[in-house]
């Protein structure tokens, strides 16, 4: 019943006068408008604009308008503009506002539990973008999409779909 009811409206608030150095861990929501130095770990966050959070953050719902120094583990994030984050981002459904300020990688977390070769595939793809005709993975990974930006287009059938268009532009 305790679920239920936490679950149902209840939350908790640290104001912007108040500095925790620790990890939090909430069962509800959180709403941060002070400075946070540790790990957080919610089912829901809001951050407010002025707030500081030092440490990773693992939420089911993010929404985050501060500062973030940490990597952020999140099945729904919102970054809104005012945001800046510097640290990784894990997330199944991402929102960023135009303006928001993020210094790290973006990595959706259903890729994090496939196999290791398939993440190397799409690292290989990624970061390899100036030798993708050297490394197998990426090579696979164009010829499955059947895209290859790094070839000159010498396909008869994309020349025959492209040369109409490229009249019009």
């Amino acid at each position: 019943m305790s679920k239920n009811g936490s679950s149902s409206g209840s939350f908790s608030v640290l104001g912007a006068d108040v500095t925790i150095t620790g990890n939090i861990s909430a069962s509800t929501e959180l709403h941060i408008d002070g400075t946070v130095e540790g790990d957080i770990e919610c089912a829901s966050l809001v951050q407010g604009e002025g707030s500081q959070i030092t440490g990773e953050i693992q939420a089911e719902s993010a929404r985050l308008a501060g500062r973030v120094d940490g990597s952020i583990h999140a099945r729904e994030l919102v970054i809104l503009r005012s945001a800046t984050i510097n640290g990784d981002v894990h997330y199944e459904a991402l929102t960023v506002e135009q303006g928001a300020a993020v210094q790290g990688r973006f990595a959706p977390r259903d890729a994090e539990s496939h196999s290791t070769n398939s993440s190397a595939s799409s690292q290989a793809s990624t970061e390899g973008n100036g030798a993708s005709e050297t490394q197998a993975p990426s090579s696979s990974t164009t010829a499955d999409l059947g895209i290859s930006p790094f070839a000159p287009d010498t396909s008869a059938d994309n020349d025959r779909e492209n040369a109409p268009s490229s009249n019009y532009y």
